[in-house]
């Protein structure tokens, strides 16, 4: 029994010694599993329906940090070791629901356009889930901090989960959102003994509607998880019974005069309901904008889109450009056609 003590010390002595080294292995090995749950997510979306469960341990255990383990006279060995098993938990639920959301944005996300910040935003998010250093000994004991990385994934996490689940617009998700990050980002950011001040209740509701204003303005920088384009073919003309492109077309020349057509795929799997519509480009220059089309349902091989519009020829090279967003501003795809002399 003696010994037995003993080299359970030692091990506990080499932990110590190597506490850094260790972290370091088990956030390598955080990140390898959140690539699976990445693998994951590009080839199943009904893992989302955990994601109700994992938020609301995330925001439990968030809580708990906030309002129990961080209050004064609990900084003894036991509420440090409570915190960190608490951290540990919530790490590790963050690693799933983010590496697994992530895929599913990227596959929505037009490359070069401004979605991609969001892409990039929630992809550093997932990496310091799994950095355990930072996110133990800065984020998790910065209030602040917690509750905008909380508001932040909790966003990112019902945007795409009620469209997929329960064929709920984008614009409908993205305001559901919204609303749903700023109630956890006062919940943690605030005590609830704070919030019954009045003086606190005013500033804090006066914040809210701030930050309520700036989420909407960012909202077309949110790709449409999970609709994108696929399969778009410019031409000459458009057989309307088939549905079909006629004398499809690889580029025009600048002097080209005549109306072009675009016909395309918009894929939507799991039973969605939106509205999208449809913008043509010269250059930087605004040549048409459709009204908005209802899609009502869903299906693997995508819904079938055509427009067109008349091209005059004014001898510039460039580009013809034709984007496809949905009712709430967001770029589900982008088509070009070169302008180009032969």
């Amino acid at each position: 029994m003696h010994r037995a003590a003993e080299r359970i010390h030692d091990w506990h002595q080499l932990a110590t010694r190597h506490e850094r080294l260790l972290w370091g292995i088990h956030s390598l090995y955080a990140l390898a599993l959140g690539v699976v749950f990445m693998w994951l997510g590009a080839r199943n979306f009904t893992w989302l329906r955990l994601a109700a469960l994992h938020i609301v341990v995330i925001w439990g255990a968030s809580l708990a940090l906030a309002n129990v383990i961080d209050r004064p006279g609990h900084d003894t060995v036991w509420w440090r070791r409570g915190r960190l098993a608490i951290n540990y938990v919530t790490k590790n639920f963050y690693q799933q629901i983010l590496f697994f959301i992530l895929p599913i944005y990227y596959g929505s996300a037009t490359t070069g356009s401004r979605n991609m910040w969001f892409i990039a935003l929630l992809a550093g998010s997932a990496v310091l889930s799994t950095w355990d250093v930072v996110f133990d000994r800065h984020l998790s004991k910065r209030r602040g901090l917690n509750a905008l990385f909380f508001a932040f994934n909790l966003f990112a996490s019902v945007a795409v989960a009620l469209p997929i689940l329960w064929s709920i617009s984008n614009l409908v998700a993205l305001r559901i959102a919204s609303v749903a990050a700023l109630v956890g980002f006062v919940t943690i950011a605030r005590q609830p003994t704070e919030l019954a001040r009045p003086r606190t209740w005013r500033a804090t509701a006066a914040g809210a509607a701030v930050l309520l204003v700036i989420i909407q303005l960012l909202l077309p920088y949110v790709p449409p998880a999970p609709l994108r384009l696929a399969d778009t073919e410019f031409s000459m003309g458009f057989d309307r019974q088939r549905f079909a492109a006629v004398a499809p077309v690889a580029d025009i020349s600048p002097a080209w005069t005549g109306r072009l057509y675009m016909v395309t795929s918009l894929h939507a799997p799991l039973g969605l309901e939106d509205r999208v519509e449809i913008r043509w480009y010269r250059g930087s220059q605004l040549l048409w904008s459709s009204r908005t089309v209802d899609i009502v349902g869903g299906r693997q091989q995508g819904f079938r889109l055509w427009s067109s519009v008349t091209v005059a020829g004014t001898g510039d090279v460039g580009l013809i450009r034709v984007d496809v967003n949905t009712g709430a501003g967001q770029l589900i795809g982008r088509a070009t056609l070169p302008i180009a002399r032969k």
